[in-house]
């Protein structure tokens, strides 16, 4: 073999060399991908499944049994919450989910922490939390997990009316 052959043969190592790695490459950047894609789609899922929970409830404490047509008979602004007595899966209204916050673990990705906010907000522009008594409540769904990059938000108007 001359000098030549020889610097062809190696020329053709080389870019199969390049080949293999930017394959390897593109193959373990796929599985990244994939792998994030389910976490966030767990986490979405893990959001709404909360939010299909809290639309099973009734309003607030003061409509379980009856409607209302006043609102200031609605719990107060400052005391969203449950009841020191109430515990979950036991809530029985919609505002009992303010301040939860539970811990999820799947099988491909653990500990994503799962919390609710909910407070009044005006009927005209949802965006605007207030704090009086009204017929529109804002639940926030919130994930979080060590393997998302952002945290995952799903918000929901609820209203009695």
């Amino acid at each position: 073999m001359n000098t030549g052959q020889s610097l062809l043969s190696i020329g053709a190592l080389l870019m199969f060399s390049l080949v293999s790695l930017n394959f390897n490459s593109t193959v373990l950047q796929n599985t990244t991908v994939e792998v994030e894609n389910k976490v966030y789609l767990t986490a979405f899922s893990l959001a709404d499944d909360l939010i299909e929970e809290i639309k099973q409830k009734a309003f607030d404490a003061a409509t379980v049994n009856y409607p209302t047509t006043n609102p200031q008979s609605l719990t107060g602004a400052y005391n969203l919450g449950h009841g020191w007595w109430e515990e979950y899966p036991n809530f029985n209204d919609i505002d009992d989910f303010n301040g939860f916050n539970k811990e999820v673990s799947a099988p491909h990705a653990e500990n994503y922490q799962v919390s609710c906010i909910v407070r009044y907000v005006d009927g005209d522009n949802p965006d605007n939390v207030v704090w009086t008594q009204t017929f529109y409540k804002k639940v926030t769904v919130v994930v979080t997990s060590p393997f998302l990059r952002n945290p995952v938000k799903l918000s929901q108007i609820f209203t009695h009316k």
